[in-house]
């Protein structure tokens, strides 16, 4: 089932990669059934807290009528960052399937992260995207 969920975030993670932004996507489910989606639009948007997670937050907000998503879980390509973190903690996510860390390495300890299950897939894809998306960029 995690893979499925995470099939759609890396498809988020795409759109991202073609719009020349950094290649995450996530997606939101709440009793097996997809409540929003979202990936990295920081360029267009010009604004720095739109990553993927805050995106697919905002629109599960939205749709749920309430910032307490308790009986969400959340699946995002890469390990979230600080912001991302304050935010999946504030909405009350309670488990988070991510697709590979940063770099090959986790940003910092998920067990200091109460009340919030952390489940690295490792897929090699969605590290495989961010690293031929840093790359292409480098040789430009």
């Amino acid at each position: 089932m995690e893979n499925k969920y995470l099939e759609i975030a890396i498809k988020q993670a795409k759109k991202a990669y073609k719009k020349n932004e950094i290649p995450v996507g996530c997606v939101i489910v709440k009793n097996d059934t997809i409540i929003s989606y979202g990936y990295n639009c920081k360029e267009k948007r010009k604004k720095a807290t739109m990553h993927a997670e805050i995106v697919a937050i905002n629109r599960a907000c939205k749709k749920l009528k309430s910032w307490r998503l308790d009986d969400c879980v959340l699946y995002v390509t890469l390990e979230p960052c600080m912001m991302c973190l304050g935010a999946i903690f504030e909405s009350r996510i309670k488990y988070v399937y991510f697709g590979t860390k940063y770099k090959g390495k986790q940003m910092f300890d998920l067990g200091e992260c109460h009340n919030i299950t952390f489940i690295d897939l490792k897929n090699k894809e969605c590290a495989k995207l961010l690293t031929n998306f840093f790359t292409n960029k480098r040789k430009k």
